[in-house]
């Protein structure tokens, strides 16, 4: 197998996202043009897969392919920048979101890639995914299954596994990570990450293991939560809080600060 080039590989990319995500005013005005440029990026689309593949053919039906797929791809973002706008009182605009959210890029590229994934295309799907890890910090394995309507706020130090199902209008907030109990290399074609069923919170911190875990439908998992288990439907996990009002006397086990 060849090697993709990366820089190019981050560069289609990138167009993608201005192509599909440029205004209606440009695009009315500039409609000739941004047809020139699709056939642009599917020609060279087609050369990346070509460098993987070695087959002309199997580049050119998986470039046709790709791209009849854009529209369909696109609606499916326009519902998850709506959900990041109904869920976060600093958005103000979808056009806010579109350009300004890492979690809104992370997902968009996410949806690219795992339409390629789903066309049996190696290796350039984990370029596109990687590129949009290193920009965001948001690692989405392009093989997760992710329903529409989802929403990623702040987002740095999100992982979602290969495995993963993620229904409709979930949400996860910054630092979450859906991931596997076990990374034996034999346990690679099992289900290794969790379900999290629609209508889900998981907020920041909470790590979430195991190819058997199903969060319920419209649970919330709260802040720094370690779950290793599945929830029922309506579900709300949290660590609680205890307060101790320090006085003179000594605390009964020592605290351990690391500075």
């Amino acid at each position: 197998m060849h090697f993709p080039d990366k820089e190019t590989a981050e560069e289609v990319i990138d167009e993608l996202f201005q192509f599909l995500f440029t205004s209606p005013n440009q695009r009315d005005a500039n409609e000739k043009n941004m047809k020139g440029q699709l056939l642009q990026l599917q020609s060279t689309f087609e050369a990346l897969v070509f460098e993987t593949c070695s087959d002309a053919e199997k580049a050119r039906v998986n470039g046709e392919a790709f791209f009849k797929t854009l529209p369909a791809i696109y609606e499916a973002l326009l519902k998850d920048a709506q959900a990041i706008l109904e869920s976060d009182p600093a958005a103000k605009t979808l056009g806010e979101v579109m350009a300004a959210y890492p979690g809104f890029y992370a997902t968009v590229v996410y949806r690219l890639s795992h339409q390629i994934c789903k066309q049996g295309v190696s290796l350039l799907p984990r370029l596109f995914s990687e590129y949009a890890h290193s920009r965001t910090g948001i690692d989405i394995h392009p093989s997760a299954k992710i329903g529409e309507a989802f929403s990623i706020d702040h987002g740095t130090g999100v992982v979602i596994g290969e495995t993963t199902v993620i229904g409709k209008n979930v949400k996860i907030y910054q630092g979450v990570t859906l991931g596997a109990l076990n990374v034996s290399k034999d346990k690679a074609r099992t289900k290794r990450h969790p379900t999290i069923e629609d209508n889900v919170v998981i907020y920041s911190g909470a790590t979430i293991l195991g190819g058997d875990t199903v969060i319920g439908k419209g649970s919330v998992i709260g802040g720094n939560v370690w779950l290793t288990n599945s929830v029922p439907a309506g579900s709300v996990v949290y660590h609680k809080s205890e307060i101790h009002v320090k006085d003179n006397n000594p605390f009964p086990e020592p605290l351990n600060f690391v500075i």
